[in-house]
This record gives structure tokens, C-alpha cells and sequence, in this order.
């Protein structure tokens, strides 16, 4: 192509510019449409910030749902944690009023001795219903494995099978909760 451009010009000395080589597949003919290769389109500001915006707000939320519920959660475990040592608390006052109990039921000459553990019982009974600690209903009811322990069975003609005779040992309920089970003698 070179020696074609020289030797049209004639002149041996003279050189032309070189032309930029364009290959006949990379130029349009004549009555061929060219298709525009479009440019990247700009994206719209306002809706990238709408998208943010948007995505912000969904961590937000998600955010403070989950703190509400790490604040529910940790509450509750409170309230089962003083629940938990609220129980074993009273369960170990518990051999403290079986002794009153059984103290109350001995014959004492001195009326005074006497008085003053009536006295302590029934305040270590005002304090223990202050903390919604219950008795369980024991003797004349239906036995209940939830909430009675069979010690004993023994025959009775006067009542009938499973109704409990005698209680050995007073349970406790706290709320819902089984401090201590009674301890039962049902009729067979």
C-alpha cells in the first residue's frame, strides 16, 4: 500500500502521511444502517438514594426488632432466675417449719414455750404466703402423682381407692411450681 501511495505521487522524495488503515468490514456501505452502541445510561440519583434509603430503613428495623427481642428474652431469664432462687430459698426453710410443726404437736407444760413457737409458726406461715408459697391440699383428696408422693397404701373400708389418708410430710407449691411434694398414705 505504501508503494502505491509513492508511486502515485511520483516524486520519489516525497512522503505522504500515513492514512489510518480501516478494514472494509469495520466501514458502513453505502445505505447499511449502523447500530449505536449505547453508552452506559447513568442511573438515577434520586433512586439510588430511594435504594439506600430503603435498605437503611430495612436494617433499622430488623435492628430494633431483634434489640426488642434480646430485651424480652433477657427479661424473661430474670424473672426465672429470681424465680429459681426465690424457690430454693423457701425450700430451705422448709425443715425449718416441718420443726415448728412437729414442735406444735408435742404436749409442753409451759404454756409461755408453747405460745411463742405458736407465734413463729404462724409468722413463718404469714411469710411464706407473702411469697405465694401454697400448701398442698393433702388429706380427703384424690391422690395426684404431680403433687403427692405415695409413702404408703393401706386398706381402708371408709374410703375409697386413691383418696389420701394421712399426710406425713406437707408439700409446697410456689405459683405453679412444686416446692415439695407430700408425702402421702392413700387408701388401697
Amino acid at each position: 500500500m505504501a508503494k502505491n501511495r509513492k508511486e502515485k505521487s511520483g516524486q520519489p522524495g516525497q512522503e505522504e502521511a500515513p492514512e489510518e488503515v480501516v478494514s472494509q468490514e469495520e466501514q458502513p456501505q453505502e445505505g447499511e444502517v449502523v447500530e449505536e452502541i449505547p453508552q452506559e445510561e447513568q442511573p438515577d440519583p434520586a433512586a439510588e438514594l430511594e435504594a439506600q434509603l430503603s435498605a437503611e430503613r430495612d436494617k433499622y428495623l430488623r435492628l430494633a426488632a431483634e434489640y426488642d427481642n434480646y430485651r424480652k428474652r433477657s427479661l424473661k431469664e430474670r424473672e426465672a432466675i429470681f424465680s429459681d432462687v426465690r424457690g430454693d430459698t423457701i425450700v430451705k426453710l422448709l425443715p425449718v417449719y416441718d420443726n415448728l410443726q412437729r414442735a406444735l404437736a408435742q404436749k409442753c407444760s409451759d404454756e409461755a414455750f408453747y405460745k411463742g413457737v405458736e407465734m413463729t409458726m404462724n409468722q413463718l406461715r404469714e411469710l411464706l404466703g407473702t411469697m405465694g408459697v401454697t400448701e398442698i391440699a393433702a388429706v380427703g383428696e384424690k391422690f395426684d402423682p404431680a403433687i403427692h408422693n405415695a409413702v404408703l397404701q393401706m386398706e381402708s373400708a371408709d374410703h375409697e381407692e386413691g383418696m389420701i389418708l394421712e399426710e406425713l410430710k406437707k408439700g409446697f407449691m410456689l405459683g405453679d411450681k412444686v416446692l415439695r411434694h407430700s408425702d402421702v398414705i392413700v387408701a388401697k
